[in-house]
């Protein structure tokens, strides 16, 4: 089951692959996830040495008013990913037009996961594309169903 998603990241980007990462998350924020709030649209992953952090990404206080005190909703948030999979990401990373954007995070028995994608940036051009292609679709199935 989905906690939160990353609604525009089909539409922005062209995932090639996806990758499943634990996150670092404290008690407060996993039960505001739990409760469907947090935004992760300009969130990213970035690596460095050996460890990669999602940047962008902000989960706000379950409740405001007993939040710890300097809480940051936007703070980076380590992710726990074995070393061969930090080494795949540097090298997708440092790959020319390629960025790392979090998908998803969702419940895996108790823990809390989050979805990476390998992505390209799209053009305009192939976003036209895509609302072209969405809107016929639409028109499609709505004929569709007129006929049966």
């Amino acid at each position: 089951m989905s906690l939160i998603t990353h609604k525009r990241a089909s539409f922005d980007f062209e995932i090639l692959e996806t990758i499943e990462a634990g996150i670092v998350l404290a008690g407060h924020e996993v039960k505001s996830l739990r409760a469907h709030l947090g935004k992760l649209e300009g969130s990213h992953v970035i690596v460095r040495g050996a460890e990669a952090f999602l940047v962008g990404a902000s989960i706000p206080p379950f409740q405001p008013k007993n939040a710890p005190k300097g809480y940051e909703p936007e703070r980076v948030r380590k992710l726990l990913l074995s070393d061969k999979e930090i080494k795949e990401l540097s090298n997708k990373s440092d790959a020319r037009g390629l960025t790392i954007v979090a998908l998803s995070m969702y419940n895996k028995g108790r823990l809390v996961k989050v979805s990476l994608g390998v992505a390209r940036g799209k053009k305009k051009a192939d976003k036209r594309q895509a609302l072209k292609k969405r809107d016929t679709d639409r028109e499609i199935n709505r004929e569709l169903k007129r006929q049966i």
